[in-house]
Parts: structure tokens; C-alpha cells; sequence
């Protein structure tokens, strides 16, 4: 897609956070990673809470075996949550999204490996979807996104595509990003940005998008260590954010220096 094509939504932080009343346009359904909700246009089913704490523990497990395309175990449902304002439509075809790919420079910060499956919601029968694009993208160690001329509080980093690419789903719904621990920024909690999109050319194309969140016991212990100590303790915590949604917190399980975190997602796509 030209440059010019491309989205940008270049709003205030601020303006981002009121613009969690949107989100109920859209659903998506988390295949036993998550504690999850369903919500469809105006209606909502909600899974019990203890059938999706298990759902959690299983995908919590899964996440150290490295395997994107394990099976969903249970189809429970997530909320659907803003774009935000740095959503860039880079097309950026990769599953290590570290790297700037102009200069090559990758950015300095805790690995984190995430697995993602995408499935459709039938029910209670969750269906792998294959073909599907996910993007994902998230701020630096130090708060800052990528191909961004004015953004708030951040340098102008126009042309730079750190912290963002796409993977296309697998026969099993399966996507895999290496990426870092994100840092944090003024007025919202730490976050990752991701888009689901069937058929990214087409007007018919389905697309939902939502944001996934991080356990604060393991986000201490990374702000400690560099380069996240350069900024100090986050404004924002989760239960202070906005937007923030604990039935999107990713379970993390330690691997090598780093996480790794597995995350079933199940949308209701025509």
C-alpha cells in the first residue's frame, strides 16, 4: 500500500482514552488464554470466571513450549479496544519486529515472545482461521513509537518501523512475534497494540483490533533493569488506566533472560 494510503491517527493521548466508548462495535473471542467477555454490537455473554481462569493456566502453560498453534482448549470471549493513535499500515511482513529495517539498529529491552491463535466463534466451538493478518505494534523501552512525526510527548521517529510488523495465520490459526518488553508513557498503562484483519484490500474484509496488558509484578521488575530505569516509575497503572481490561492481561512464563506469553483469540467473522 502506497505511503500515502497509509492510516495514521495522530491524536493526543488524552483524546485516545475517550475512545474506549467505541469498542463495543466490535468482539473478540480469547480460545482459553484469557478470562474473556463476548460482546456483539449490544450483547454480551459472559464465560464463568472459573472456567476461564483454568483456560488461563492451560495457555500459561503452552507458552513455554514455543508452539503458536497449539489447540484452544475453551472458547470464552474478550472485549474489543481502541486502535489508539499510532496505528501505521506499514505491511510490514515479519515475526521479529525489533529491528528498524532502513538502518537495521534493533532495540535494546527484554525479550518478549508472543504467541497468538485466531480462531472463529461458532458457539461454543472455536475454528482455526487461516490466512488471517495480525499486526501487532507497541512503544520502545522508553515509550517512544515508530514512524510517528508529532507524536505527543515523543520525538519525531517518521520513517523508522521499530516494534511493528504483521504475520499472516497459519492452518492452525497460529501467528509467533519476538518482539521487547514495552515501556510506558504519559496517561496510559503498559500496553500492545494488535489488529486481526481477514482481508486487509477489501471493504468486506472483517477486522477487529484490541490491546493486550501485562501483570505489574513482572513490569516492576523489568522497569529495574536498562534501559527502562532511564525513566522512572510509570504515571499509569493498570487500575488507573482508562482502557485497560484484566481479562486482556497476558500470562507470562519466564524464557532465558526474557517472557514468553500465549494468547488464544477467537473472532465472530462472517
Amino acid at each position: 500500500m502506497a505511503k500515502d494510503q497509509q492510516t495514521k491517527r495522530l491524536l493526543s493521548r488524552r483524546d485516545t482514552l475517550g475512545l474506549i466508548g467505541g469498542a463495543g462495535l466490535a468482539a473478540i473471542v480469547g480460545c482459553g488464554g484469557d478470562d474473556e467477555k463476548q460482546t456483539t454490537g449490544s450483547a454480551t455473554n459472559t464465560t464463568s470466571a472459573s472456567a476461564t481462569r483454568s483456560a488461563a493456566a492451560t495457555t500459561a502453560t503452552r507458552a513455554s513450549t514455543g508452539s503458536p498453534t497449539a489447540a484452544p482448549v475453551a472458547c470464552v470471549v474478550t472485549p474489543a479496544l481502541t486502535e489508539g493513535p499510532y496505528f501505521v499500515d506499514e505491511r510490514l511482513n515479519r515475526s521479529d519486529i525489533r529491528s528498524d529495517p532502513s538502518s537495521g539498529a534493533v532495540k535494546e529491552g527484554v525479550p518478549l515472545r508472543l504467541n497468538l491463535t485466531v480462531s472463529n466463534v461458532n458457539g461454543a466451538t472455536c475454528t482455526p482461521i487461516a490466512n488471517a493478518v495480525v499486526d501487532m505494534w507497541h512503544c520502545d523501552a522508553l515509550g517512544e513509537y515508530s514512524d510517528i512525526a508529532n507524536g505527543a510527548g515523543q520525538s519525531n521517529t517518521s520513517g523508522q518501523k521499530f516494534l511493528r510488523g504483521y504475520q499472516v495465520t497459519d492452518g492452525n490459526g497460529g501467528v509467533q512475534f519476538q518482539t521487547i518488553y514495552p515501556g510506558w508513557y504519559r496517561g496510559r498503562t503498559i500496553h500492545i497494540h494488535f489488529k486481526v484483519r481477514t482481508n486487509p484490500d477489501s471493504a468486506s474484509g472483517y477486522e477487529f483490533t484490541s490491546q493486550m496488558f501485562l501483570d505489574e509484578a513482572i513490569t516492576d521488575s523489568v522497569l529495574a533493569r536498562v534501559p527502562y530505569n532511564q525513566k522512572g516509575s510509570p504515571d499509569t497503572r493498570n487500575a488507573d488506566d482508562n482502557i485497560f481490561n484484566p481479562d486482556l492481561v497476558v500470562p507470562l512464563t519466564t524464557e532465558g533472560d526474557g517472557y514468553s506469553g500465549t494468547l488464544h483469540i477467537g473472532v465472530q467473522a462472517a
